[in-house]
């Protein structure tokens, strides 16, 4: 716990006086308070560098956790968007006080812990709402631009809260300080959310990493040129002080671990070996006969070879069966046909339709949704669920079908 100490009237040359609390309430004019002196403020270079780095892999880290997330189960989708806005919230956390530890000033300065840990707090809690647009709703280019000006809004939040736990020195803002990093934080969010959700390529991520570590270095420090500090008497904390030292510890264990997180996404960029599809097998001279699909139809029944059937939807407790020129009630629910046609090669696209994937004549995917097309007159498409979206499109591509990907 740091001891609140009172600075002498002078200190490396400078001259400034700690001001009492009447002094506060004089009029302010823009950007400065009449009667007050500005500390002179400098920034350690290195810790500069360092501070845009961990945006850069807090960037590279987030946006690379959500990547394909339409092909996992929801569980682990949802874990995943958790931890890409602890890495990307963090990460704005994070190089803001990185950057504040290279903050020098002739006078002692203390952070509020509980305001402190708020401001983390707010920041992963605006980026997990921002992903959960992205990643739960339907993806247009309007909900982009709107999540991308909500982590904007995120950076400008933890970044403002985060100076409002200064203690024994008072931040002074000025009008194209906050104008400024305003612009910057939603201008660049929506460019880099654009960008890496416009097509989710691994270009487009890194392309979109860049604009998002841009915009949270720059509202930091455009926002900073816009500051001027005072030397205040120390007043009634939030929760209790906190020094340099002990921000820089947990500064440097957030970091560790997000550097950490960052080389365990970038194996997910190196070229692995591709597997290889195994060969068909001839099938043999003494191969049991082709299965015969029990249906009926105007009260008769009828039996129809598996390989004559396009697909087959569930209809209440049975199913319906279609073929190139006509449709069969299936004896079997669709529980049973996923049973006994799967093996066969049949593909279960959703929990009501299992096709037969040498029948599709083309498969159709838009961002989360997708659907095969079948030939053959009046014949509905059938969806492809989004946890299924992965497995469907690449057995489909081992068959050679049509695929078209937008």
């Amino acid at each position: 716990m740091a001891h609140r100490m009172r600075a002498p009237s002078r200190i490396a040359g400078h001259n400034f006086a700690f001001l009492n609390v009447d002094t506060f309430a004089k009029r302010q004019v823009f950007g400065h308070f009449e009667g007050m002196v500005f500390l002179e403020v400098s920034h350690n270079g290195f810790l500069v560098i360092m501070s845009c780095l961990v945006a850069l892999v807090a960037g590279f880290t987030g946006l690379s956790m959500t990547r394909e997330l339409a092909a996992k189960p929801d569980f682990e989708k949802k874990a995943s968007i958790a931890l890409a806005a602890v890495a990307l919230g963090g990460g704005i956390w994070a190089m803001h006080f990185v950057a504040m530890l290279g903050l020098q000033m002739p006078s002692l300065f203390f952070y509020d812990a509980a305001i402190t840990l708020v401001s983390a707090l707010v920041a992963i809690l605006i980026v997990g709402a921002a992903l959960i647009l992205l990643h739960f709703t339907e993806r247009t280019r309007r909900t982009i631009a709107l999540a991308g000006g909500i982590v904007g809004v995120g950076i400008l939040a933890m970044h403002y809260i985060g100076m409002a736990g200064l203690e024994m020195c008072r931040a002074v803002y000025t009008p194209y300080g906050v104008i400024l990093s305003s612009i910057a934080a939603i201008v660049l969010c929506m460019l880099a959310f654009g960008i890496a959700y416009g097509q989710r390529t691994n270009k487009h991520i890194l392309l979109g990493t860049l604009c998002f570590a841009a915009a949270v270095c720059s509202v930091h420090f455009l926002a900073m040129a816009g500051t001027r500090f005072v030397a205040v008497p120390s007043g009634a904390e939030f929760g209790p002080l906190m020094s340099n030292a002990t921000l820089a510890l947990g500064v440097i264990l957030f970091s560790f671990i997000m550097f950490g997180a960052c080389l365990w996404v970038s194996v997910t960029y190196l070229p692995g070996a591709k597997r290889k599809r195994p060969e068909p097998h001839p099938p043999a001279d003494d191969a049991p006969p082709l299965l015969q699909i029990p249906c009926e139809r105007d009260g008769g029944k009828v039996f129809i070879a598996a390989d004559d059937i396009l697909f087959v939807r569930a209809y209440g407790h049975s199913s319906l069966d279609y073929t190139e020129l006509d449709r069969f009630f299936f004896v079997w629910p669709v529980t049973e046909a996923v049973k006994r046609l799967v093996p066969l090669g049949f593909l279960q696209t959703h929990r009501s339709y299992v096709v037969n994937p040498l029948r599709v004549a083309r498969f159709e995917r838009t961002k989360d949704k997708g659907r095969c097309v079948f030939d053959g007159q009046d014949l509905p498409p059938a969806p492809v669920s989004r946890s299924k979206l992965k497995v469907i499109q690449d057995a489909l591509a081992s068959h050679g079908g049509a695929i078209r990907v937008s």
